[in-house]
């Protein structure tokens, strides 16, 4: 049924505006607060320039077909199907490890102020003191919610998240200006309104860039929101995206700005973590628990689906048989890393599908993906670390990459075999896709060396 843009717009909003914002305080850190503001704007014009090749590209699709990532590597080379579902699988496992570190970080602040809520004394109280350690949180949360859910062959339980993930951001939003405000009680460090002097100590710019890249990846349900349009030509699919980067930036300003400006060089990857306990700071915490925990599944479904397809490729690929490597492939046309409502459209047609014989495969999958994912997430402590890591490889991958090859191969195209004159205005979309393509691998190369050798993020 089609939609209007106003529901594309909130649909890659909620996408892109998720639980990365925690970390968006941090990003400023190294960068200091006026080239923070520029690097963010800048990399939202570039996610903004790889949403518009992607509204400029669903033209070659058939149009008896949906417009999808893997639709479309079928018309420039088959072969790098594997790469799509290699970036998918990549970020959403990422996205679901970073979203146990927030178990971690918020289910024993929320249990501590609960259970010490008069007794400041929480030493003498041992009895109490075992269910602070976020190890034994995420082994609960993992073990009696998030597991069930993700051996569910059905989401339709999880169909409301996604209006749970947009109060519980705007909620986060008036927590961090409210304390920006008022912030008697908080330790605030030195603010730096230009790159602050690099010492022993301090992180490359290199080490958070990732994370502003991270907070605006909605590509991947770009073509979802093209395909339920009723009106799909370029002038009115083009204020969509317009629209919703400008309105996650704006987000990411306020939070990104006020949350430095109040804790400074003492900002952490997750700055709810730094405020005092409080009813209203609780509540803050039980939110963002709540999102994370129900938005797990929504990762991992999606990266279990693009582990199978990789294994069906392997498998084609081994007896030769080119001709038919995306046979049995689970379709991707409407993945989507945070949106629930697409989530349980894709997941209901997956099992429609499914071969009985392949349900043990899946759960073995499944299982692997819980297990990883645990293990990750009980040995790291910084979820700024693990959102830049994710951004230098699985966004950048969606993001700048994807969109910029398929650009630069698809438009213009239709003149190959033709003496007309390639238009100004084609050409210009056209080489956008390969200078996008170029950035993207700069990115990737740069971050993820700056990641493992110039310093890592703090947690």
């Amino acid at each position: 049924m089609p939609s209007d843009p106003r529901s594309g717009v909130l649909t890659l909003l909620h996408t892109a505006c998720g639980a990365g914002v925690l970390a968006m305080p941090f990003a400023f850190k190294p960068f200091g607060l006026l080239p923070a503001l520029i690097t963010l704007t800048f990399c939202g014009i570039c996610s903004l320039c790889g949403l518009l090749l992607q509204t400029r590209i669903v033209k070659y699709v058939p149009k008896s077909e949906n417009a999808s990532f893997a639709k479309l590597t079928q018309l420039i080379n088959p072969s790098l199907s594997i790469v799509f579902d290699f970036a998918i699988a990549v970020k959403c496992f990422g996205v679901g490890v970073s979203y146990l570190i927030i178990v971690g970080d918020l289910m024993p602040q929320i249990l501590s102020s609960i259970l010490y809520r008069n007794d400041d004394s929480t030493g003498d109280s041992q009895e109490h003191h075992m269910f602070l350690d976020r190890r034994l949180c995420i082994s609960l949360v993992m073990m009696f919610v998030i597991a069930p859910l993700c051996f569910k062959k059905s989401l339709n339980s999880l169909r409301h998240a996604s209006m749970i993930a947009i109060v519980s951001v705007a909620y986060l939003c008036g927590l961090i200006i409210f304390h920006f405000l008022y912030r008697s009680e908080l330790e605030r460090g030195q603010v730096y309104f230009m790159t602050p002097h690099q010492d022993a100590q301090s992180h490359s710019p290199l080490t958070t860039l990732p994370i502003f890249v991270f907070a605006y990846t909605c590509h991947h349900n770009m073509f979802s929101v093209i395909n339920e349009q009723a009106d799909k030509s370029f002038k009115i699919l083009r204020r969509i995206p317009i629209l919703a980067i400008s309105l996650a930036y704006v987000l990411y300003v306020v939070i990104g700005g006020t949350g430095y400006m109040t804790f400074g060089d003492n900002i952490v990857g997750n700055i709810i973590t730094l405020y005092p306990n409080s009813i209203y700071t609780t509540i803050g915490r039980l939110a963002m628990l709540l999102l994370v925990t129900l938005a797990f599944p929504l990762q991992c479904h999606p990266c279990r689906s693009s582990i199978k397809n990789m294994i069906v490729f392997i498998k084609n690929l081994r007896k030769d048989k080119t001709d038919d490597s995306t046979a049995g492939f689970i379709p991707l046309d409407d993945l989507s890393s945070e949106d629930p409502q697409e989530e349980v459209a894709q997941q209901n047609n997956e099992q429609s599908n499914l071969p009985i014989e392949s349900s043990r495969q899946t759960n073995v999958i499944t299982l692997c993906i819980l297990i990883f994912s645990y293990l990750l997430a009980i040995s790291i402590t910084s979820l700024a670390k693990v959102l830049a890591i994710v951004g230098a490889t699985g966004s950048t991958s969606i993001s700048f990459i994807l969109p910029g090859l398929f650009g630069y191969k698809l438009i213009g195209s239709e003149f190959t075999n033709s003496n007309d004159r390639v238009p100004t205005r084609v050409k210009l979309f056209k080489y956008l896709g390969l200078l996008l393509f170029i950035w993207g691998i700069a990115v990737m190369v740069a971050s993820l060396f700056a990641t493992a050798f110039l310093g890592s993020s703090s947690h």
